[in-house]
C-alpha cells in the first residue's frame, strides 16, 4: 500500500505527513487494519525498540472541581458516583505511588481536580514530589495540576518534578463545545509554560467526543507543533452524570486507527495508551502496543483499570518488556533536547500534558461490587452487533470506590 510506505519512510525521517495523508489512515478499511498496525510498527520500533514504558496515577484530590469539561466526572455539576476527598498528605501520596513503582512504573502522574493550583497547592505537591523521591529514588514525577499561572511551572521544576501534563484534549474548533469555563488558548499557554521552565511536555488528547476525523487531525497537528515529548492518548470513558455519557462512538478497529495516526504524525514521541483503553480497545489492547510504547498501569482516577498484573502479562505476552528505570525513554535526540532546555531553564515552543481520561494508581485486583467485564458464567452472550458498531454491552465503565468503604487510591 503506497500510502504506508511514504508515511513508514517519513516516519523514520521524522518527516511530517500531509494532512490528506494522516486523514487517509482514520479512512481505512477493517480488511487493512492489520496493515496499519504492522507500518506504525515499524516507525515505533525504530524509536523505541520493544520496550513499554509503565506511569502509574496518584489522584491527589478528587472531585468538587469548578470547571465544566463535559467529559470529566469530576466536572462543576456531575451527577456521577465518585470518591470525592480533599488534598492526600505527602505521606499518603508517597505509599500510593510506591505501589506503583513497585508494580514496574518509572513514572508518577500526580493529579488533582481544579482549574488550577494556588501558590499553597504548589508548595503542597513540591512537599509530596520530595516524599515520593525520597522513597523511591530515580522515579519521575509528572505533574498535572490544570492551568498554570505565571512562575508556577518553575517552582514546580525546583521541587523537582521532571514534567507537566496539561491535555489539549480536542481541535481548537471543536473546545468551546466541550468546555466553556475556560479556553483552548489557556491549555496551550499552560503548555507553553511548562515547557519554556524546563519540564518535559506531556500533552494529549481525548477521541471518542463526537469529534470528525479532521478535528483529531487538527489536535494531533497541534501537539506536534507544540513539540510535546509525550501524547497520551484518551478514548472517552462516558460516565453516567456527564453530558457525554451516551457518546458511545468508538470501536477497537477505530482506536487502532487513531493511534496509528498519532504515531505517524509524532514518530519519535511517547505515545501513551492513557484511559479507556480496556473500555474501546478490549481484547485488541495488545495489538496497540504494537504503535504506542507507553501506557498506565492499573486503575484510573474515578474508574476502575484492568488489574495491574493482567497489565504485565499482556506485554510479556505480546513480545514486548517493561522499559527499565535506568532506560531513557525518547530516543537520544529528544533526550538531548530536553536536558539541554532543563540546563538553560527552559525553551522554546510548548508541551504540557494531560493523564486526559482519569488514571490513578492500584495495581491490584478488582474487588468491587458489580465489576466484571461482560458476560461470563451461565449467562448467554448477546448478539455480537457488527464490527463496525460500538459496543456498550461488553464493558460497564466501573466507578473506583463507590459504593464501597475504600480508601482513595486504594
Amino acid at each position: 500500500m503506497d500510502l504506508l510506505n511514504t508515511l513508514v519512510e517519513k516516519g523514520l525521517r521524522r518527516e511530517l505527513p500531509t494532512r490528506e495523508e494522516a486523514l487517509a489512515v482514520l479512512a481505512t478499511s477493517d480488511d487493512e487494519l492489520l496493515d496499519v498496525v504492522a507500518a506504525a510498527g515499524k516507525v515505533r520500533r525504530q524509536w523505541f525498540g520493544r520496550r513499554v514504558k509503565l506511569n502509574y496515577l496518584v489522584n491527589l484530590k478528587s472531585g468538587l472541581c469548578p470547571e465544566d469539561c463535559s467529559y470529566c466526572s469530576q466536572r462543576l455539576g456531575s451527577k456521577a458516583e465518585i470518591l470525592k476527598y480533599t488534598w492526600l498528605k505527602p505521606d499518603e501520596a508517597s505509599q500510593a505511588a510506591a505501589a506503583g513503582v513497585a508494580g514496574g512504573a518509572k513514572r508518577v502522574c500526580l493529579v488533582a481536580s481544579g482549574r488550577g493550583p494556588t501558590d499553597r497547592d504548589v508548595d503542597r505537591v513540591g512537599k509530596t514530589i520530595a516524599a515520593i523521591k525520597e522513597q523511591n529514588e530515580g522515579v519521575e514525577v509528572c505533574a498535572c495540576l490544570g492551568l498554570l499561572s505565571d512562575g508556577q511551572a518553575e517552582r514546580l521544576r525546583e521541587a523537582g518534578a521532571d514534567a507537566y501534563n496539561h491535555n489539549l484534549n480536542t481541535s481548537e474548533a471543536t473546545y468551546e463545545g466541550i468546555t466553556k469555563t475556560h479556553t483552548y488558548a489557556d491549555r496551550v499557554d499552560t503548555v507553553q509554560k511548562a515547557h519554556a521552565a524546563g519540564l518535559s511536555a506531556c500533552s494529549g488528547l481525548i477521541a471518542g467526543m463526537g469529534e470528525t476525523d479532521e478535528d483529531l487531525v487538527d489536535v494531533v497537528y497541534a501537539l506536534r507543533e507544540l513539540d510535546s515529548d509525550s501524547v497520551p492518548v484518551n478514548f472517552l470513558i462516558p460516565f453516567e452524570g456527564t453530558p457525554l455519557a451516551k457518546e458511545w462512538n468508538l470501536t477497537p478497529q477505530r482506536c487502532l486507527r487513531i493511534l496509528a495516526m498519532v504515531r505517524f504524525v509524532c514518530p519519535d514521541v511517547e505515545v501513551r495508551i492513557a484511559g479507556g483503553r480496556e473500555v474501546h480497545l478490549r481484547s485488541m489492547q495488545p495489538l496497540a502496543l504494537n504503535i504506542a510504547n507507553s501506557i498506565f498501569l492499573g486503575d484510573y482516577l474515578t474508574s476502575e483499570g484492568q488489574a495491574g498484573q493482567a497489565d504485565l502479562d499482556m506485554i510479556a505476552d505480546a513480545g514486548f518488556e517493561v522499559e527499565g528505570a535506568g532506560t531513557t525513554t525518547l530516543p537520544k535526540h529528544r533526550a538531548d533536547a530536553l536536558a539541554a532546555a532543563g540546563a538553560a531553564g527552559g525553551c522554546g515552543t510548548a508541551s504540557a500534558g494531560g493523564c486526559g481520561s482519569e488514571a490513578s494508581a492500584s495495581c491490584g485486583g478488582h474487588g468491587e461490587e458489580g465489576g466484571g467485564c461482560g458476560p461470563c458464567g451461565g449467562h448467554a452472550a448477546p448478539e455480537a452487533p457488527a464490527a463496525s458498531e460500538a459496543r456498550t454491552d461488553l464493558v460497564a465503565v466501573r466507578r473506583r470506590g463507590a459504593g464501597t468503604d475504600l480508601a482513595p487510591n486504594a
